[in-house]
């Protein structure tokens, strides 16, 4: 493209299009730069002026297989439409490539979850997770169970239901109160912990005791679900201490409430397994996922539901009135088994988990920056938290601006890496890269961070 057509094709989508999660006056000639990616090719997109990046952040966490795969995805996306471009999952109707695709997902699943709703992202997995919970203690007769607990930092959806679920009053307090009503515990994060809690039994302890309080607190027959990342996203890849997952089960079965992971992110190979809960032991109710199910090639959620709540939600004569209009879409539902068969075909997840323990050391030899207080993460998904100029670790002001805001972003930019940069109460660096990424990739991503967070702590 030629700069005209750049700065033209720019201000088009300033004048037209609402960006998410963006303040989309900041945008325009006078403000911020837009970037517009062209094109993909293997771990790498491009943007309209040519220049070349590493995608650090697998797109949006979705593109777990890079940008190379497109016409294999066009073969299956191609056959699909030439037999049927699409049809309702609705009132007793369905079709083979949704048929196909929740019968080889409850064969990858985890343990007793062999059902799925589909959905067309993560948002309405989620949101779909709490009203099968809803219907499901309504049947068994407890219908005063309309309490969920969710996790302090934890990020579920931008949909008024999903928002609920989260406790960042930037996000909730626009929309008025919240329609779950929902109780807070603590996440899995350490730093700024008492030295004692490095240890897994007494920090797994402490967490399981909080949350048990908390039920109580609230009357373990009002509470319906608990909702957790076996990795949490948001706050920096937070993995939780051994035995953690196993607890949360032992007090979702004492107190009857679901236990649902939401691996919208986690699952499909960000961790070196098929759902991230596996690598921890978890045995959720419900598993919500999105994302990688389809490697970004389309949209799609799901919803996936263990044999003991299906058994309850389908008894004769109750109705599921729930649904989505492109639910379990043709297209995307046989795009979501090509995929599942290249990331077999290709051994994706053995990629992972042959790399993963090079990644982590690399990450944590950035620990050593004094900018870097905190390296967390797992398989291929990874965060730096950030420590400023202020006694506590934080950051002034005018640190923020200059760093978190302008020098961190810009300069990881400029050495052509795509990452996350969070401007927050804790400031983070995270990368999400592809995993088809080879080792000589996850080295130049580790050198850029290195390089620039060096720059920044030099400015600290």
């Amino acid at each position: 493209m030629t700069a005209a057509t750049v700065q033209l094709t720019a201000a088009t989508a300033q004048r037209h299009l609402l960006l998410n999660m963006t303040a989309n006056g900041s945008l325009g000639p006078e403000g911020e730069d837009l970037l517009v990616v062209r094109r993909g090719e293997g771990p790498y997109v491009d943007d309209a002026d040519g220049r070349r990046y590493i995608d650090g952040l697998s797109g949006l966490y979705c593109c777990q297989l890079g940008y190379s795969y497109g016409p294999e995805f066009a073969e299956a996306a191609e056959r699909q439409l030439r037999e049927l471009c699409y049809s309702p999952l609705w009132t007793g109707s369905a079709h083979p490539a949704a048929i196909e695709l929740a019968e080889r997902l409850s064969r990858i699943a985890p343990v007793d979850i062999e059902h799925t709703f589909f959905s067309s992202g993560g948002a309405e997995a989620v949101e779909t997770a709490w009203k099968i919970a809803r219907r499901y203690h309504a049947l068994r007769g407890e219908p005063g169970r309309t309490k969920a607990i969710a996790r302090r930092g934890a990020y579920h959806g931008l949909t008024i239901g999903t928002l609920s679920l989260t406790d960042d009053p930037g996000l909730t307090e626009p929309y008025g109160p919240p329609a779950i009503d929902t109780r807070f515990v603590s996440n899995t994060n350490r730093l700024g912990l008492a030295p004692e809690y490095a240890d897994d039994d007494l920090y797994t302890a402490r967490l399981l005791a909080e949350l048990e309080a908390a039920i109580l607190a609230e009357g373990p027959e009002n509470v319906a679900m608990l909702i957790a990342e076996p990795v949490q996203n948001r706050g920096g890849c937070i993995t939780p201490p051994k035995g953690y997952w196993q607890g949360l089960r032992a007090l979702a079965d004492r107190y009857g409430f679901l236990l649902v992971a939401d691996e919208v992110i986690t699952a499909f190979g960000r961790v070196g397994e098929w759902f991230g809960g596996d690598r921890y032991g978890a045995r959720p109710d419900i598993v919500t996922v999105a994302k990688g199910i389809t490697a970004g090639y389309a949209p799609m959620g799901a919803t996936l539901v263990s044999n003991r709540v299906v058994d309850v939600i389908n008894r004769p004569g109750a109705v599921l009135n729930h649904g989505y209009t492109f639910a379990g879409h043709p297209l995307s539902a046989a795009i979501a088994l090509r995929n599942l068969e290249i990331m077999e075909r290709d051994r994706i997840l053995e990629n992972v988990r042959g790399l993963q323990d090079h990644l982590a050391k690399r990450m944590e030899s950035l620990t050593d920056l004094p900018i870097v207080g905190d390296v967390r993460g797992t398989g291929f998904f990874y965060s730096c938290e950030l420590v400023g100029d202020l006694d506590d670790g934080g950051f002034s002001d005018l640190a923020r601006a200059g760093l978190i805001v302008d020098l961190i972003p810009r300069r990881l930019r400029e050495a052509g890496l795509l990452a996350r940069v969070y401007n927050r109460s804790a400031p983070l660096v995270q990368i999400a890269p592809p995993l088809i990424s080879d080792r000589a990739l996850l080295d130049r991503i580790a050198d850029i961070l290195a390089e620039t967070l060096a720059e920044a702590s030099a400015r600290v």
